[in-house]
């Protein structure tokens, strides 16, 4: 793998462990904080808001060339985590994790940006599902040892490595990340020329509409597994391992999928999947095994839309966009986070703290997401590129 991509997976590590370590450890930091785990959900909405608003740094960034940007997002993720592992009140975590957010969708625009420009012709989404790796990494390694963390020693720890990781971060994109000019800058206004279009908010619709299903029951997959799943507290960290691995392989197989086929089409077939375990989750009573296998099943289609839907808006804002394109993506896939971590909420306080609940809430959000990838897909990926594709082979 070329070092950029490296450096860049060190990124998407420490932003994919800082969003996701919170699920792992939400009963241990509710606990702590005085709330309830309902509340403790706005841990995760206020990270989800960070990254909504963290946009405008690209807007008023657009003359930066990528490669500064990545350092600043990173340094933004020293002082939010480090503010996490040194809360003293529920309203300085809150406020700890916004900041926390703040750089995550702007990094993945740019990163996006950057793997599409150093990847090898015609394996654009594979280099980009390289540098998304590392978020899958961090859901397979980074959010269950957090976890641990959590459960043995302190839930505060947890964002004290995140912190440091992402020093060690800053180091290697100063090392290893290339100097590439900035976007063509075509204005304030001109970076969202793209948005005037149909075609890039049926796709934000099913970014946001997708994760938003997902997150209704993510959100609280920790204390689901125990009340559900009957596994013991102690063994959630494994089951977050097995969470992260089912992410890394849906990355991976959707970058392939996607650079031989329709990048919409490869999205719906993810969260077609997705939507198939959120059913399920609801339908089966229980069980060790089954809410193990629902857990990497979920997890799977979680990822495997993930560099199809990044690559389809990056290609969308060609012409002094890209970045905002990216970082859109993030932008409803934590939205859709938030407002499911919500709903979510909301389906366990009005079925008595039934952990099924909140998976039936987003199977209809998931529904809908597949139905704007397909219908995007038909209109706007007729002709899959094939030919373009074709790539010279000396035997």
């Amino acid at each position: 793998m070329k070092k950029s991509l490296i450096a860049l997976a060190f990124g998407a590590f420490a932003l994919g462990a800082a969003e996701f370590v919170m699920m792992g450890i939400l009963s241990q930091t509710a606990h702590d904080m005085g709330v309830t785990i309902p509340q403790a959900g706005h841990y995760i909405s206020a990270y989800a808001i960070g990254v909504c608003i963290g946009t405008l740094i690209l807007v008023f960034g657009r003359r930066t060339p990528p490669k500064n940007l990545i350092i600043l997002f990173m340094v933004l993720v020293v002082v939010g985590n480090t503010m996490s592992a040194f809360s003293t009140g529920n309203i300085m975590l809150i406020v700890a994790r916004f900041i926390s957010g703040l750089p995550h969708g702007a990094f993945f625009g740019t990163a996006t940006l950057i793997a599409k420009t150093v990847a090898d012709k015609g394996k654009e989404a594979q280099a980009v599902s390289a540098m998304v790796t590392g978020q899958t990494i961090a859901n397979m390694l980074g959010v269950p040892a957090g976890t641990m963390l959590g459960e043995f020693l302190s839930w505060r720890l947890a964002f004290g490595v995140l912190a440091a990781w992402a020093a060690v971060t800053i180091m290697l994109a100063l090392l290893w990340i290339p100097q590439i000019p900035a976007v063509p800058d075509k204005g304030l206004a001109g970076q969202f020329q793209f948005l005037k279009k149909r075609g890039p908010w049926m796709i934000l619709a099913a970014v946001f509409l997708g994760n938003g299903g997902v997150f209704c029951w993510w959100s609280y997959v920790s204390p689901w597994l125990t009340g559900v799943g009957g596994f013991p507290s102690g063994f959630v960290p494994v089951l977050m391992m097995l969470a992260g691995f089912g992410m890394v392989v849906g990355g991976l197989i959707g970058g392939k999928v996607c650079d031989s086929w329709r990048y919409a089409g490869t999205a719906a077939l993810g969260q077609g999947i997705s939507m198939i375990g959120l059913l399920v989750i609801f339908l089966v009573p229980g069980g060790n095994l089954p809410c193990a296998i629902l857990t990497f099943w979920v997890a799977f289609g979680l990822f495997f839309i993930s560099s199809p839907q990044q690559l389809l808006m990056a290609n969308a804002g060609k012409g002094g966009g890209e970045l905002i394109g990216g970082a859109t993506v993030q932008v409803a896939f934590n939205f859709g986070n938030a407002v499911g971590s919500m709903i979510g909420g909301a389906a366990l306080n009005a079925s008595g703290m039934n952990y099924h609940y909140p998976a039936l809430a987003g199977v209809p959000l998931a529904l809908l997401s597949v139905i704007c990838l397909v219908t995007y897909s038909m209109r706007h990926e007729s002709n899959t590129g094939a030919y373009e594709r074709m790539r010279k082979i000396e035997v």
